[in-house]
């Protein structure tokens, strides 16, 4: 490590390194959290300079520039460059290293049309990379542990850890070396998570890392907006915003696509199910060939709901420790999707059949019942099993469990084909729900069983009533022509 050595602050344009680096590199996209909100996941991450201009220090300002409105924060987690990296393996990387710091890589969206993915204008201004105001020695932090926050005026807008990260931090030096060479000074922005966002003049931002549980801190990083005098001239190219483009600034989720002859499932249509029986549902399945559409071995945790609505999907793969480490904590794929779900809803879960931890608790119960989800089917078990009860939200399950979801399951992927109770689901999939269990309808049947459905209720319901006033079995249970054609009559009359 020992050739690099950190300073404190000489001036402006160094921050907390003593001299500027001689390159800044960024990662594009590589929270996970940060991939939800725009709606794609890299396999693989990208890069784009900064000038060395841009460093800032804790106290100072970030200028708007006249005419334009959108400049947003990104607290990130920086690294600094110890010793000279070329062609490192990814176990050797983090020797390379001297140190970690708080850096806040802003940007100016609206100039971000005229450079796309090189940022040179978008994020290039002056005093646009604040770093510290300390560092942290990297030789005293699991880089897989360090934590990054952000507050704006005094609220705390973004959290996350480097377990919520799609790539680990080592990842980042040995994949750069492989290009060019990485010198002692060098800085690595390493992204940002999701909660990054629009500030104004005025606004102040502070972004911190740290190593929870510990004394390791970068200390708190402060920098206030404010309002530039000057606009920019026509001899380049000007501001220029579109909806997508305050959208992202913004922070707004990027929403799934839709297909547009999806069959959606109307009101009307959820009215027919809330009324038709699963086991009658089941009966005209099976006889459309369909035999393998029930999620087998879950009960509900309030006997006598009625759970009717699309399939949201998560999937857990079995734990296994380093996976866990880079998925399970942080924004993860669990929670992301209970923050997500639209009203009318149903989360659909696939544990594998494996009752050995929770697969939700009582806050995420609470989160999907305040969004207003229909309800939960998981084919592995629940924890806090009565406080979720307590919620009011439908959980079918295979019952309770008191240990957290680490110790089975990893939360993998949300919105694909899971396996849940042995049928398998796609998101859009209608989920009825009772007492007697959960079917799984394909959408573009589900007007059609329907209505087969109730019309098979009322006529059990008949027979019923005449098996209740004494009547023998055979010829009425399945109705013969005889019975049919009374049947038929008491219908005409209602």
């Amino acid at each position: 490590m020992g050739t690099y050595e950190a300073t404190s602050p000489a001036d402006r344009g160094s921050g907390p390194l003593g001299t500027r680096p001689g390159k800044i590199i960024a990662v594009h996209l590589s929270y996970a959290s940060r991939a939800e909100q725009r709606g794609r996941r890299p396999a693989h991450p990208s890069y784009f300079f900064k000038p060395s201009s841009s460093i800032g220090t804790s106290g100072g300002t970030v200028e708007r520039p006249a005419g334009t409105e959108l400049l947003a924060f990104e607290g990130e987690i920086a690294l600094v460059i110890g010793t000279t990296a070329r062609w490192v393996k990814p176990d050797q990387a983090w020797d390379h290293v001297a140190a970690v710091t708080a850096a806040n890589d802003f940007g100016l969206y609206d100039l971000r049309a005229a450079d796309k993915g090189s940022n040179v204008r978008s994020k290039g201004g002056d005093g646009y990379t604040p770093l510290g105001p300390g560092l942290i020695d990297a030789r005293d932090v699991d880089p897989s542990s360090l934590r990054i926050r952000t507050w704006v005026n005094g609220d705390l807008v973004q959290e996350d850890t480097t377990a919520g990260l799609l790539f680990p931090l080592r990842q980042f030096v040995s994949d750069l070396s492989q290009h060019f060479t990485l010198e002692p000074g060098d800085v690595i922005l390493t992204g940002t998570p999701a909660g990054s966002t629009v500030v104004s003049p005025g606004d102040v931002v502070v972004v911190e890392v740290d190593v929870p549980g510990t004394s390791a801190s970068s200390g708190r990083l402060h920098t206030t907006v404010s309002q530039g005098i000057r606009s920019f001239s026509d001899i380049g190219s000007q501001p220029e915003v579109d909806e997508k483009q305050r959208a992202e600034a913004w922070g707004t989720p990027v929403e799934a696509p839709v297909e547009e002859d999806a069959p959606a499932l109307s009101e009307e249509l959820r009215a027919k199910l809330l009324r038709a029986p699963v086991a009658g549902l089941s009966a005209q399945l099976r006889k459309r060939g369909l035999n393998n559409v029930a999620i087998d071995g879950v009960r509900p945790n309030l006997p006598g709901s009625k759970v009717v609505g699309t399939a949201r999907t998560l999937r857990f793969v079995p734990n296994r420790e380093d996976l866990f480490k880079s998925h399970g904590g942080g924004y993860n794929a669990q929670k992301r999707l209970f923050d997500s779900v639209g009203a009318g809803e149903v989360i659909v879960i696939e544990a594998r059949g494996d009752k050995g931890s929770g697969t939700l608790g009582d806050i995420l119960a609470l989160r999907a019942r305040y969004l207003g989800a229909a309800g939960v089917i998981t084919d592995g078990g629940v924890r806090d099993f009565d406080a979720v009860a307590a919620t009011g939200l439908p959980v079918f399950s295979q019952g309770a469990h008191p240990a957290v979801l680490g110790r089975k399951h990893v939360p993998w992927d949300t919105d694909v084909a899971v396996a849940c109770g042995g049928a398998t689901v796609l998101p859009g999939d209608i989920i009825v729900g009772d007492d007697d269990g959960v079917v799984v309808i394909p959408p573009s049947l589900a007007e059609e069983i329907a209505d087969a459905a109730l019309v098979q209720e009322d006529e059990d319901s008949w027979i019923a009533e005449q098996v209740g006033q004494g009547r023998p079995i055979e010829g009425l249970f399945p109705l013969n022509p005889l019975w049919r054609e009374r049947y038929e009559a008491w219908q005409k009359k209602q």
